[in-house]
């Protein structure tokens, strides 16, 4: 995945569509407080994905929101180095998410918002679970934009998702949006998508689960929360 953030960014900075992200993304913040126990101020949390985007008031929001920032990680293919400037006592990494520079074990929490759908194939999805995984002690805690929400977030358009892809990504490309018509840069998920992705993650040593975040009644988004069995004692 190159560093293209900018070409994520289509809705304008106080739209309503990045409003209700916002909203979303706070919701889902709290939800990630709840399943991974937090906050917690021994607890070392890595986020996995962060962007050089500055121009939406919920980009990064657990560096933004999480009280105990030296106890963050941030880590991404983007540039990101700027919330280490940011936010006294954090660390930034540049790192791929498909293949994580850490030892096994090495935080608490492991977090991604917003990441898996944009890693590339049904077997990229899978690994970027797997090293999640592999690298947190207690947890980790992953959202993607459910498919079957009637709104795409990327693009912002009703309804043309729900195709199958091929003809999604012709569409993409028709009408200008070649950058979605990519895998690796857009591969939308299903629950039963993310339920097999973390099947063939091969999580031996985790009880893991899929919830959703709803906008009104409609699941917009997917949570997949993984807690490793005995709380990630070695």
């Amino acid at each position: 995945m190159a560093d293209v953030n900018a070409q994520y960014n289509v809705a304008a900075p106080e739209s309503l569509p990045v409003r209700i992200a916002a909203y979303q993304r706070r919701r889902m913040f709290d939800r990630f407080l709840q399943a991974c126990g937090l906050p917690d101020p021994e607890a070392t949390i890595l986020d996995v994905g962060v962007t050089s985007d500055r121009t939406y008031e919920a980009s990064n929001y657990l560096e933004a929101w999480y009280p105990h920032k030296h106890r963050v990680t941030a880590c991404g293919v983007d540039d990101a180095s700027f919330l280490a400037e940011l936010y006294e006592g954090m660390r930034f990494i540049k790192a791929d998410a498909l293949d994580l520079p850490f030892a096994e074990r090495s935080y608490d929490v492991v977090h991604a918002s917003a990441v898996i759908e944009h890693v590339g194939s049904a077997a990229n999805q899978a690994k970027m679970i797997a090293e999640a995984a592999r690298v947190c002690r207690r947890a980790f805690f992953i959202t993607t934009p459910n498919r079957w929400f009637p709104v795409e977030f990327h693009t912002v358009l009703p309804l043309v998702h729900w195709l199958p892809p091929r003809i999604f990504r012709d569409i993409m490309r028709r009408t200008g949006r070649g950058f979605f018509a990519a895998e690796e840069n857009l591969n939308l998920m299903t629950r039963t998508d993310l339920l097999r992705a973390c099947s063939a993650a091969g999580l031996r040593d985790f009880d893991a689960r899929v919830e959703t975040a709803s906008l009104g009644f409609w699941p917009s988004n997917l949570l997949l929360i993984g807690l490793r069995r005995g709380g990630g004692a070695a």
